[in-house]
């Protein structure tokens, strides 16, 4: 039986205001980190390692039901380096390409400043 998995798709847009020798994308690692804390918290986990898709960097979560998994896409949106348009697409295990599934929109980040 395929298992469901989340894609968090981002736009792969550099971070406003950087030096000429900064990474240009520090908001992978901001997700990177919220995603691996993840791990023996509960019923979801990150699924596979980032890459880019395009102009898309694309995160991968698997767990129990969808909206836990919907509710971490949310959450990973929200962070405030993480570029705006980022949306979600459910899919499963077995999907023999990225994107192949529904896609879901994700609450745009409330932005302070």
């Amino acid at each position: 039986m395929p298992k469901i998995v989340v894609e968090i798709h981002v736009p792969l847009v550099a971070a406003p205001d950087l030096a000429d020798d900064d990474y240009p994308f520090p908001w992978i690692d901001d997700v990177e980190d919220v995603l691996a804390s993840l791990d023996g918290q509960g019923d979801v986990q990150e699924y596979d390692d980032g890459e880019q898709d395009g102009d898309h960097y694309l995160f991968f979560v698997t767990g129990t039901s969808e909206p836990a998994l919907l509710s971490v896409a949310a959450e990973v949106a929200s962070l405030d380096r993480v570029p705006a348009g980022a949306f979600a697409v459910v899919t499963d295990d077995e999907a023999a390409e990225f994107g192949m599934g529904r896609r879901v929109a994700l609450p745009p980040p409330a932005r302070h400043g």
